[in-house]
């Protein structure tokens, strides 16, 4: 991974419009294509596959920059029809993935974001966010920023086997702290739990009590989706490392199923909604709901009233 091969191209479009109601976003944005954070499970791989790539060495070891996307946005946010609706960063790829460290991209769309007064959500598993402190901090004074830590596991063994090419996360945990005691809005987002790996209390009840004691401002999870182009080489993995629960995992996504049953998901997140109660963690949404209207926003109903 660390020899991956970085080509820089130009997009014409940056923002993608998702009329998905699972997802809790509806507007996105990705300024790099693939991810050398290989996280096994990963249901962004098989965009690669759109490029006549395959969705696993080349999804990990092939990453594309795109590096007029500053540029871009600033057009797309000029548009008399843009709406300052929140822009969600790392839906298909790790915005601070090792790449941004040379490029720069995702601290320059920030600068954008905040000249338009634009609220944001950011996911990461990375720790390069924390450079970023100073202009997120300054654009949460002007508009809505949360940033969700993807950690669905404090084990040793689940993080080198699923997210092998991820910081830590006990590192993860130490740059949310650090958002946080410098005036941005940042939490925890356990996802993917993964069935029979890192859904049990035990392992839900750990990480929740580490966010806790790391100053999480909000919690959240999902669990794992398996995508046709993602699944297939996912189940090789798990086939290696956990090989008594690939029956078990044929079941629950049987038939090519993306999802895993209602009632199995159902159970997992009454677990996870216990211990948020318990440690007094509330969800993002609900964060958001008690925030003060910044930004555009405030404009908006003022001229409303």
């Amino acid at each position: 991974m660390a020899g991956a091969d970085v080509q820089e191209i130009h997009c014409k479009t940056l923002l993608n419009k998702v009329d998905y109601p699972r997802f809790p976003f509806k507007w996105t944005m990705n300024p790099y294509r693939g991810c050398r954070h290989a996280c096994t499970y990963c249901y962004a791989r098989p965009t690669h596959e759109f490029w006549g790539m395959d969705s696993g060495n080349d999804f990990e070891t092939r990453i594309f920059a795109k590096v007029n996307a500053p540029e871009v946005l600033r057009k797309e946010l000029k548009r008399p029809s843009w709406r300052s609706e929140t822009i969600a960063i790392g839906t298909a790829s790790d915005p601070y993935e090792p790449a941004e460290a040379e490029y720069k991209i995702t601290r320059r769309l920030l600068k954008v974001l905040k000249d338009f007064l634009n609220p944001v959500t950011i996911t990461t598993k990375g720790v390069l966010i924390r450079r970023d402190v100073d202009i997120l901090a300054e654009l949460n004074q002007v508009a809505d920023v949360h940033v969700n830590f993807s950690i669905a596991s404090v084990s040793e063994k689940v993080w080198r086997t699923m997210e092998p090419g991820t910081p830590r996360p006990e590192a993860r945990l130490e740059v949310m702290q650090y958002l946080v005691e410098n005036g941005v809005s940042a939490g925890v987002n356990m996802a993917p739990l993964l069935p029979g790996i890192s859904d049990d209390e035990a392992n839900i009840q750990a990480v929740t009590e580490a966010a806790y004691k790391h100053k999480a401002q909000f919690l959240g999870a999902n669990v794992l989706i398996l995508k046709p182009g993602a699944k297939e080489w996912f189940m090789p993995m798990l086939q290696q490392a956990y090989p008594h629960l690939v029956s078990a995992y044929n079941r629950l996504f049987v038939n090519n199923n993306t999802y895993a049953p209602q009632t199995y998901t159902k159970g997992v997140m009454d677990t996870v909604d216990r211990l948020r109660r318990y440690w007094n963690l509330p969800e993002r949404f609900k964060v958001q709901e008690k925030m003060e209207p910044k930004g555009q926003l405030k404009l908006q109903l003022a001229f409303a009233a």
